[in-house]
């Protein structure tokens, strides 16, 4: 049984995996050694993985790694099963390089797109020779509307709905369209020029905001909210 851990900057996504079936699924604020003590007491994982964006945590890498039969830190010097073509491998993100392995484990000597709608949007491409070739950053919805209070002197800070109109007729409006609206074609216009790259493109679509954007695409998608953790569990077992 493999214990994932993908420690974000404003939460921690466990899963256990019993082979390549997910049999459990919690967010935690922070995942800590006191967590894994719990956890492991109704579950007899005995091998781990932790990506994170926040640094190690050595008091939880101390315990796991004395622990488990197998402790792997995701960094760009852990072997994954699909050849890294980018050219600053270190700063690359590991949730990034998860979610394009999860995709390939689930759609090997493909092209894939895989669209990351979370805090900061990714987009990243894997080739039918198993490569990852690059991808793109963007501002997520959180990014998008906090920028546009914080950097302008009268524009408010507005929730934005799942259901915006093309056209707003008040300012809430006009923001929440702009910025739904906004990351929509984003993506459709990310997805019509992959497209013509690389033929028969796979396009999957993961993270927090994923549901939001699901509809607005025209093509044909697979919706995996646990990508990362996927590609995790492909990569500890690897």
């Amino acid at each position: 049984m493999n214990l994932i851990i993908d420690q974000g900057n404003s939460s921690a996504k466990i899963a256990l995996f019993d082979g390549e079936e997910m049999i459990f699924f919690r967010k935690y604020s922070r995942f800590t050694e006191d967590e894994a003590r719990e956890l492991r007491k109704e579950y007899a994982f005995n091998q781990a993985i932790r990506s994170s964006v926040i640094g190690e945590d050595a008091a939880l890498t101390s315990y796991l790694s004395h622990e488990l039969d197998r402790w792997v830190e995701l960094t760009n010097q852990t072997p994954i099963p699909i050849d890294n073509l980018y050219k600053t491998p270190q700063t690359l993100g590991r949730d990034r390089i998860a979610a394009c392995v999860g995709a390939n484990y689930l759609y090997p000597n493909r092209n894939l797109f895989v669209i990351d709608a979370g805090t900061a949007i990714t987009y990243d491409v894997i080739n039918s020779q198993n490569q990852y070739v690059g991808g793109n950053i963007s501002l997520g919805i959180e990014m998008r509307r906090k920028a546009l209070h914080d950097y302008t002197a009268k524009l408010p800070l507005v929730e934005v709905p799942d259901d915006v109109p093309l056209i707003g007729t008040t300012t809430e409006e006009a923001i929440s369209s702009g910025i739904i609206n906004g990351i929509a074609y984003e993506i459709q216009s990310f997805i019509d020029e992959m497209s013509i790259i690389y033929p028969n493109l796979l396009i999957f679509l993961t993270g927090g905001s994923a549901k939001c954007f699901e509809r607005r695409i025209k093509n044909r998608i697979f919706v995996i909210e646990n990508l990362v953790h996927i590609g995790l569990n492909r990569i500890l077992n690897y």
